[in-house]
Order: C-alpha cells, then structure tokens, then sequence
C-alpha cells in the first residue's frame, strides 16, 4: 500500500433518529510528510459509499498512532455531534445551488423591471424617447442573462459562479453580494451574442408586444418564453 493512501478503521457505531451509522477513523499521510485524520460516517443500510459523509480533517500529527490516540479518545457525543455537523453540511451543500441560482433569478427580475418600470408604449410625439429605450435595451440585456441563467442546471450555475469570482464562495449576507452578483452578471452578458442598441431598437418598435410577452412570461410567469 502507498503511504499516501487513505486507511479507514471502524470506532463503531451511532444511533441518530432511528437510525445506525458506522463511524469510521481514517488517517492519509498529506504533504510535507504529515499525517491528517478526519471521520467518515455510512448508515449502515448502505450498498456501498455513495451514502457516505465525512468532516474535514481534524487531525494533523507527525504520526499516524498520534491520531488514533486522539481519535479513540474522543467519547460519543462528540462524534454524534460530528456526525450532525457532517448532515447539516451535507444538506447546505445540497441546496445551495438552487438557492443560488434562484436568488440570482430574483435579483434580475427586480433589476430588470426597475430599468423598464411600466414598460411605456408611447411618448407625447407617439414614439418612445430614446433615454426610455435605452431603459428597455439595459433591461433588455438583463433578461437574457436571466435566460442563460435559467437555461444551466444548478450545479452548473454554482460552478460557473466559482470560476468567475475566482474561488471566493458567494455569501449570501455578506455586504458586498451585490458587487459580486454585478460581477457575475456582467460577465455574463459580455460573452452573450446580444444586439447593438440601433439594431435592438428598430427590431423592438416593430415587434413591442412580442417584447412585453417575453418578459411577462420569463419574470412573472416564472418560465422560459
């Protein structure tokens, strides 16, 4: 066996809401030489490790019987607790690309009826005026992101986000969410194939009720056109 490779031993078993998981120790020398050490948790029911869960790694000695020493001392509650810890992560994990995407969604949606408000037909002189267009054309913009947007799967909408704030996890309550969301957002709509303004303009005035259906469909009706 590699040194490098994980080695997994059973700590037995816990109960959690009727239910058995087997608690296993397993240790994997890391970089530098060190060994690190975390628990992995299988309900006992499992065919095989798709059920699995783990925590990060909670132990780092200069040896591997150092982490047993630990590991073994630890009592029961503490690793129920982690066991729970492990769940709660599992299932943040599980939502937040919907969560993710879904708020994005939102945040557009409420962007995008800000630029267009009312969605007037007409100006005095029976057109619209040009600043009123270029509010329809901004919004216009927005509603193709959220297009794309809802186009990905969830999972592929959070990865995309990772790769385009380079790694910085996207904080719901963080304070400068919105500077990242515009972020994400204009990198999108720069690599969309959208119109220029005069071409987009002479296409709307022509065709402004397939426009309006556009977006009532995509924002209010909460589906793709």
């Amino acid at each position: 066996m590699s040194l490098d490779a994980p080695r997994a031993r059973s700590v037995g078993f816990l109960q959690r809401e009727g239910r058995s998981w087997a608690c296993f120790l397993v240790t994997y020398r890391g970089r530098g030489g060190r060994w690190r050490g975390y628990f992995s948790f299988r309900p006992q029911e499992a065919d095989g490790e798709t059920d699995e869960i783990r925590t990060a790694d909670i132990f780092v000695e200069d040896a591997e019987r150092q982490i047993d020493q630990k590991a073994r001392g630890l009592g029961k509650p503490l690793l129920a607790g982690l066991l729970s810890s492990a769940l709660e992560t599992r299932a943040s994990e599980a939502q937040e690309p919907g969560q993710l995407r879904t708020w994005f969604r939102r945040y557009l949606k409420s962007s995008s009826l800000g630029l267009s408000g009312p969605r007037a037909e007409t100006s005095g002189r029976g057109q619209q005026d040009v600043s009123e267009l270029r509010s329809m054309y901004d919004s216009y913009r927005l509603d193709q992101v959220a297009h794309f947007i809802t186009l990905l799967g969830p999972e592929e909408f959070r990865q995309a986000v990772d790769r385009i704030l380079e790694g910085k996890t996207f904080d719901f309550g963080a304070k400068d969410r919105l500077q990242f969301a515009m972020m994400v957002v204009e990198f999108i709509e720069s690599h969309l194939p959208l119109p220029p303004f005069e071409i987009w303009a002479e296409d709307y005035l022509a065709h402004r009720e397939a426009y309006r259906l556009y977006a009532d469909t995509l924002h209010r009706e909460g589906r793709l056109p």
